[in-house]
């Protein structure tokens, strides 16, 4: 039986249809599509900050941007319609606002919420889920369907890289996952430790006030330059209504990206000329090739967008550099290379990556037992083997993340309504046999790489894969069966009757 929790006295959440967690992205896509395909089911969402944004109200580092078009990072039913299709932090922090005004969110959002256990009874059909508020009282809510849009990193704990000596240092230490407010680095000489998305982003703002900064990286990054405002985009909403434009836009770029990821895989050189080229236009003699070519083909790791190339541009003026080594020792003033090189520093920026963590560290149970991710496997890239009544979204890591939380959230929706017209109330992926296991992801980022060990399984074909192709799950997602023989459906007392009939079984032998 699944853990039975007393009902608080101070819980204001009443039992809900869809309970949605977390505010950012996911969340706040899914109740729009809920209150257009599902109008009769209730809902509410529950996120620990108090507004909505999730790592875009959580990163406050300076230039935080996207590193996707905002025609893809943008929801197929609100056109993106500003100029620059690269945007800063808060102009899509407006975006979402705009979204929750428009549909009347706000009624339904409860911040201050952070979710610690989801506990699922199949003789009830619903979730329990436990909830600690920022007063320090706990929450308890109850939900038939529990929709988890919480990320996939560590909101508390960043990647901590052990960078030897580190405590040694008399300047200021800081980690863009916790970028101090009104933080004055004008006039200092500042090392970023790092050369990913995070990396690349700062380097070019802060570029501009201090007295020098450089990037310091282990190893090369395959970057790509683009412009920040996207010229075809503009023109067609110039010429034909805003939904048209958008969604000849979104589709150019859907495709445009799908052929510049299967390219990258099959003639990686191809690739690596077009990445080359704005890199040695814009560092003229400051382009080394060394420094710029990594040991790994385009799109094994995700490719770092340099919009306006700001960042080489930055390296080519003089106020930033970039070098390649590994650090001997952090010192009082700042680095010594194992080279013997050192760089001064009154700033170091730790940019070295983040922590994966599944469902937002959340404690699930089904029916009084942990779950244990990886011993359950992904149905759809959405549900998981065995998981009854849960779906959680993991964007793309070779396209934007709004492009996997829309289709996501369509194909719930479409197994609501489903539910509905079957009069059940329980949607379970049921894994009959033990699968092939494949590897999850074909990509040797380090995040991945540390905390691939605690994510669920994938198998080598539907509906038992998580694939990173939008073009192919999204035919699955809103075109495919519901009822494809694998996810059964049925009421808590049929459930119910067959937990009975297993007991009496055990006592039986």
């Amino acid at each position: 039986m699944a853990t039975q929790i007393a009902e608080p006295t101070n819980s204001i959440i009443p039992s809900v249809d869809v309970l949605i967690v977390g505010a950012g992205i996911s969340g706040i896509g899914m109740a729009v599509h809920l209150r257009d395909k599902c109008p009769g089911k209730s809902f509410a969402i529950v996120e620990r900050r108090d507004d909505i944004g999730g790592t875009w109200n959580l990163f406050q580092y300076p230039g935080i941007r996207s590193d996707s078009d905002m025609h893809t990072l943008g929801f197929t039913f609100e056109p993106w319609t500003e100029q620059k299709s690269i945007a800063d932090g808060p102009s899509i922090v407006n975006y979402l606002h705009r979204i929750k005004d428009k549909n009347d969110l706000e009624k339904h959002i409860h911040f201050g919420h952070k979710v610690l256990s989801a506990s699922w009874s199949s003789p009830d059909a619903r979730w329990t889920v436990t909830a600690e508020k920022s007063d320090g009282s706990q929450a308890i809510m109850h939900a038939n369907f529990l929709y988890m849009g919480a990320g996939y990193y560590d909101y508390d704990n960043p990647y901590d890289a052990q960078i030897e000596g580190i405590a040694n240092f008399e300047g200021d230490v800081v980690h863009p996952q916790f970028w101090p407010k009104d933080f004055d680095y004008a006039g200092k000489k500042v090392v970023i430790i790092g050369s990913g998305a995070t990396a690349v982003t700062i380097l070019p703002v802060m570029a501009k006030k201090t007295a020098h900064v450089t990037m310091l990286q282990r190893t090369p990054t395959w970057y790509f330059a683009k412009p920040a405002k996207d010229a075809f985009a503009n023109f067609m909403r110039k010429i034909m209504p805003e939904t048209w434009a958008y969604k000849l836009i979104r589709w150019k770029n859907v495709t445009m990206q799908d052929l510049t990821f299967k390219t990258a895989r099959d003639n990686p050189e191809k690739v690596i000329k077009k990445l080359e080229a704005p890199m040695k236009k814009e560092l003229g003699d400051k382009y080394n090739k060394a420094d710029y070519t990594p040991p790994y083909g385009p799109w094994e790791q995700r490719l770092c967008l340099v919009p306006d190339g700001d960042m080489f541009k930055a390296i080519a003026s003089g106020a930033a550099d970039l070098k390649t080594g590994h650090i001997e020792t952090v010192t009082a003033h700042g680095i010594t290379l194992k080279s013997g090189e050192t760089l001064d520093a009154d700033v170091i920026v730790t940019a070295t990556g983040l922590s994966m963590a599944v469902a937002g560290k959340v404690a699930f149970e089904v029916d009084g037992k942990p779950v244990h991710w990886p011993d359950h496997y992904y149905y759809k890239g959405c549900m998981f083997s065995d998981i009854p009544n849960m779906a959680m979204v993991f964007g793309y890591l070779n396209a934007s993340w709004t492009l996997k939380a829309d289709i996501v959230s369509e194909y719930i929706c479409r197994i609501l309504n489903h539910m509905d017209a079957t009069a059940t109330r329980i949607a379970n992926p049921v894994l009959g046999e033990e699968l092939e296991q494949e590897e999850l992801f074909d990509f040797s980022s380090g995040y991945i790489k540390r905390g691939i060990s605690s994510l669920p399984r994938t198998s080598t074909a539907m509906p038992w894969k998580l694939t990173q192709d939008y073009l192919i799950e999204k035919k699955v997602l809103t075109k495919g069966p519901i009822d494809d023989g694998v996810i059964q459906f049925y009421g808590p007392n049929s459930q119910a009757a067959a937990h009975q009939d297993e007991d009496a079984l055990e006592a039986a032998e």
